[in-house]
């Protein structure tokens, strides 16, 4: 490097010349040498290690290769901008597609919880309606008497076990050959007719919820139909029953020969009354109530003719299983030996068994008759009358109305009797009739 001083020294017009020819060339430049790189500009120069050369080569290489990326992504910017925005909106739009999706599943799903919650809350009231129908059918039918028939005179037990109310404290009646037609409603008759519905009229429950709605609505029906069924059955059963005895009732009066409208006519009334409302079904009455009305009124005809019978004598005078010592007819004079005219029959007894009324009537006759002895006479009205005869006692006086089942006497052998006895008579307007004719309707009547 000195020497290129002394060389510039030694020469001044030549240094002289350089620099005035400097301005036509470069404005600097740098010359190579062993050690490093020197620049001249304008007579000066800058010297330049290797290492320092390549560091600033290398960032203008760096800040080239930076600004030509820099070029390439702003030139491609609105590319990537739009794929990225593209993509962003696609993301988007199945995310509300996702969105919409999973809302219409949840307002299906809730539409279908209200429509299976409106259908259960109407299966439900329809099962709460068909419940309080069953129970009205139910308390109809409980309030309906029992057609079997019960009552009528049967020897009180004289064991310890005839404890019974209604057996001990009730007056016993007298009873044709076996029962007599009395209609009681029987202590089990509710048991029997109960509706034995489940507790349906429950609100919505988590049991129900967890079990199925459908499955306990299922089982709901079906217990409601069993309960109708046989609700139904008990109907038609209480329909046939009042029908038959109704049938037979009327067979009994024919057969008896009597007259039905002269029977009704001599029924006593009682304090009877009241407004004329015709009995007829409603215009939306069902079969069950259709039925139910025609049972109605069989039944009002079956009470009509039970108050009618009560005045027929077919019933027993005596409790207990009898036996008859002599029958109606003509038989063996008992004291002459000649054939005479029986015109009752005789029922074996014990002096004081107690003799009963076989229907309601009047006493006309309450004292000694002849060969009757003690003699107690009733009139039943439209020409039917009974005798007793042969009493040891008479519990009744003249005039006295009497039921059916009433004391009016004691077995006896009075008057022309060989032996204690009680001679029954049965008599139609004046004349003598076969009691058994009597016993056997009532007999008929007790059967079915």
């Amino acid at each position: 490097m000195s020497n290129r001083s002394a060389h510039y020294s030694d020469h001044p017009k030549h240094h002289a010349h350089e620099h005035a020819r400097a301005p036509q060339r470069r404005p600097a430049h740098h010359r190579p040498d062993r050690n490093g790189y020197t620049i001249v500009h304008h007579g000066k120069a800058v010297r330049f290690g290797p290492v320092v050369f390549w560091i600033v080569a290398g960032s203008i290489v760096v800040m080239g290769a930076w600004s030509a990326a820099t070029a390439t992504y702003f030139a491609f910017r609105d590319d990537v901008l739009t794929r990225l925005i593209a993509r962003q909106a696609e993301m988007q739009y199945a995310y509300e597609d996702r969105i919409a999706e999973l809302r219409a599943r949840v307002d299906r799903t809730t539409s279908r919880q209200l429509l299976d919650q409106e259908q259960y809350d109407q299966k439900l009231n329809q099962i709460m309606r068909r419940q309080a129908l069953l129970e009205s059918r139910a308390a109809a039918l409980n309030a309906m008497p029992d057609t079997a028939p019960t009552g009528s005179i049967k020897p009180t037990s004289r064991g310890p076990q005839s404890t019974d109310a209604g057996t001990t404290t009730g007056m016993p009646k007298p009873s044709p050959i076996n029962d007599t037609v009395i209609f009681v409603t029987p202590p089990d008759r509710e048991a029997r007719l109960e509706s034995r519905t489940p507790a349906v009229a429950q609100p919505r429950t988590e049991f129900a919820k967890t079990q199925g709605v459908d499955s306990v609505l299922s089982n709901l029906q079906t217990a409601l139909d069993k309960v109708e069924g046989r609700q139904t059955a008990t109907l038609s059963s209480v329909e046939g029953s009042y029908e038959s005895r109704m049938r037979r009732m009327r067979g009994v009066i024919t057969d008896l020969g009597l007259d039905m409208a002269q029977l009704e006519a001599a029924t006593p009334k009682g304090g009877v009354g009241g407004p004329f409302v015709p009995a007829k079904p409603g215009s939306d009455a069902g079969a069950f109530e259709r039925q139910l009305y025609r049972i109605n009124l069989t039944r009002a005809q079956v009470d009509k003719l039970t108050r009618t019978l009560s005045l027929v004598p077919y019933r027993k005078p005596v409790v207990g299983n009898v036996e008859f010592s002599s029958g109606f007819g003509v038989r063996s004079d008992p004291f002459l030996g000649r054939p005479a005219m029986h015109t009752g029959l005789d029922f074996r007894g014990s002096t004081g068994d107690p003799v009963r009324a076989t229907a309601n009537g009047k006493i006309v006759t309450a004292g000694w008759s002849g060969g009757y002895g003690r003699l107690v006479e009733i009139d039943h009205g439209n020409g039917l009358s009974t005798r007793y005869g042969h009493l040891s006692e008479i519990n009744v006086k003249v005039g006295q109305h009497v039921t059916i089942g009433h004391v009016i006497g004691a077995v006896g052998s009075t008057g022309r009797s060989t032996g204690p006895h009680l001679h029954y008579e049965t008599r139609i307007d004046g004349d003598a009739v076969d009691p058994q004719k009597f016993l056997r309707a009532g007999v008929r009547l007790t059967q079915g």
